[in-house]
């Protein structure tokens, strides 16, 4: 998919809440929005560069939309809404080998008080999870990169799905440079448990990784899935 453009470069230079920072742009101090809720303590540092878009729509409390970081050389998309346009993007164009055969049905599937991210239709309907994943270290790729109660419940819907369902939780990896994937079982121990017993009960754990650029950003390669016994 493409990227909005033009990219600017700047500076980060604080982290002010949730969803707002600070960055210096051409000598000034902006604010920009950031469009992660999750902690990103390794990437959002004093002094990172970073990519930002101007985005003046009215009735907005900042210009600018921070869209890439850049860490150790490794260009990271930070964007938690992308992994799901990610998903939907490539099952369309069939470059998911693990999801031959089904379509998109459905998104925002209502389940037991709760919306699980896709409803895929094929041999059987599958229920489809989509979490976006920017924490790596030393080549493997970790989520959470803080507590989660709400990824807890979306497996424990997968996990009791309807009868005739199938199920797979997907984990884009927004960024190149990891060659597996594992929970966060030092973050959030519950969130590996709970991802063990949505395994035991059938369903299916993929990763894939992120090809990022200036102007796009596309899935590429699954990597190996490790779940602790």
């Amino acid at each position: 998919m493409h990227l909005p453009q033009p990219l600017l470069r700047a500076i980060f230079r604080e982290r002010l809440n949730r969803f707002l920072g600070l960055a210096e742009l051409n000598g000034n101090e902006v604010e920009v929005y950031i469009p992660n809720p999750g902690r990103l303590q390794e990437l959002l540092v004093p002094g990172a560069i970073i990519y930002i878009h101007e985005n003046p729509k009215p009735g907005r409390k900042t210009r600018f939309d921070l869209i890439l970081v850049e860490a150790d050389g490794v260009l990271v998309s930070i964007d938690s809404r992308i992994p799901n346009k990610l998903f939907e993007e490539a099952l369309e164009q069939g470059a998911l080998k693990d999801f031959e055969g089904f379509h998109l049905e459905a998104r925002e599937f209502r389940l037991d008080g709760s919306r699980i991210d896709f409803l895929l239709e094929g041999p059987r309907p599958m229920l489809v999870e989509v979490k976006s994943c920017t924490l790596v270290e030393e080549g493997c790729a970790l989520f959470p990169d803080a507590p989660t109660e709400r990824g807890r419940r979306h497996l424990r819907n997968l996990t009791y799905r309807p009868r005739g369902f199938e199920a797979a939780i997907v984990f884009i990896i927004q960024r190149g440079d990891a060659v597996k994937f594992r929970p966060n079982s030092r973050l959030d121990p519950g969130f590996t448990e709970a991802l063990r017993e949505a395994h035991r009960s059938g369903v299916e754990v993929y990763a894939y990784l992120s090809h990022v650029a200036l102007k796009s950003i596309r899935v590429v390669d699954e990597v190996p899935v490790e779940i602790p016994d």
